[in-house]
């Protein structure tokens, strides 16, 4: 079931991230089996898979998220436009500057709207109110919220809906600028609105950004992507175009999974 580079379809954007034999422990339980992937610059990629099928595990590899669980180990190589991620020089929060990150669950802060997308910003030191405030502005033009908030500001972002938060998640981690942005299924506590939302938004942002989206929904992974992986038990089963992998699997247990025979 593993996969190689030989196997790969040819893309239509230069590599942004090109992952070699990428295996990951947990303690003595394997989550990923030699994954094998190169993932386009400006487009968006889609992870899809049954749970605990290494989707997130994956996602998780590529801005270093699993350096903070207790007992991961990761053999293989990720390198972003030529860089290897897990070298000894890397500094994993400046890296996670480059490669943002959204989860599935909004968690806002307890502070203002501005405060919100404001804070990586004054994390990464800037101190100009000027600069904060187009910062914040362009942030939350970007991730569609600044016609709805925009004299509100100052209120606190958990009065805002489901949504609304999870757009606001979005502005902060575009506030500082990445170049790759992980979403980890980010619509799937909203309701269908407040997901078509996210889906346009996500058709935008990809003109600025590389994006890599985990979701269980095989319509909206064939409605958003560009390109699909489908994993299984650690694997990497098939990656390709996505309206070839949606209409004309190479394997077997591809088709199974999207027509919902299996999974």
């Amino acid at each position: 079931m593993e996969s190689s580079p030989a196997t790969a379809p040819a893309l239509d954007s230069p590599v942004k991230i090109a992952v070699r034999n990428l295996s990951v422990f947990y303690g003595a339980t394997q989550a990923l089996r030699s994954v094998s992937l190169d993932i386009p610059e400006a487009r968006v990629t889609a992870l899809i898979g049954p749970s605990g099928c290494g989707k997130s595990t994956f996602l998780r590899c590529l801005n270093r998220m699993n350096d903070r669980i207790h007992g991961a180990r990761i053999e293989g190589s990720v390198n972003i436009d030529g860089e290897d991620l897990y070298g000894a020089d890397v500094d994993p929060v400046v890296l996670r500057r480059r490669v943002g990150m959204v989860f599935q669950k909004s968690n806002p802060f307890p502070k203002s709207i501005f405060e919100n997308v404001a804070f990586g910003p004054r994390v990464h030191g800037m101190r100009d109110p000027v600069a904060l405030r187009e910062v914040v502005e362009r942030s939350l033009h970007q991730s569609a919220l600044w016609e709805e908030v925009a004299d509100r500001l100052g209120s606190s972002a958990l009065d805002l809906s489901g949504g609304q938060q999870q757009r606001l998640c979005i502005a902060r981690a575009l506030a500082v600028q990445p170049e790759v942005l992980l979403m980890d299924e980010p619509a799937s506590a909203l309701d269908p609105i407040a997901t078509a939302k996210i889906e346009e938004l996500i058709q935008e942002l990809k003109r600025d950004y590389t994006i890599v989206i985990v979701t269980h929904n095989m319509q909206q992974a064939a409605r958003v992507s560009d390109y699909t992986a489908y994993f299984y038990l650690g694997h990497l089963v098939e990656f390709d175009a996505t309206s070839v992998l949606f209409t004309n699997p190479s394997r077997q247990e591809t088709e199974d999974y999207i027509t919902g025979r299996f999974g």
